[in-house]
């Protein structure tokens, strides 16, 4: 899995600890995101950075501002391996 796609991974998988199943079906929702929901398995296409804000978006318009820094928590120990430019300010 390319480094963004784990980040998306890892984003999900902290707002299912929170919300349950629900979390996939709202990744699901999003354009760019192929998502298998049996295996837990991401992939982006296209332009990941707007995918990723776009992720950040559709939970923050159900659950709000909180929603938000779970997913900059999600990420922050995997920010390290992927070039500052490709991740969006967002996350940052």
């Amino acid at each position: 899995m390319n480094p963004l796609a784990q980040l998306a991974d890892h984003i999900i998988k902290e707002q299912e600890l929170i919300i349950g199943p629900v979390a996939w079906e709202e990744a699901e929702k999003v354009t760019g995101l192929r998502i298998n929901v049996q295996s837990h398995e991401v992939d982006i296409e296209g332009d990941a950075r707007d995918v990723l804000e776009r992720l950040v978006a559709q939970y923050e318009q159900l659950f709000g501002k909180a929603s938000r820094e779970v997913c900059r928590d999600a990420v922050r120990p995997l920010l390290a391996q992927v070039p500052e430019a490709d991740v969006p300010a967002v996350l940052k």
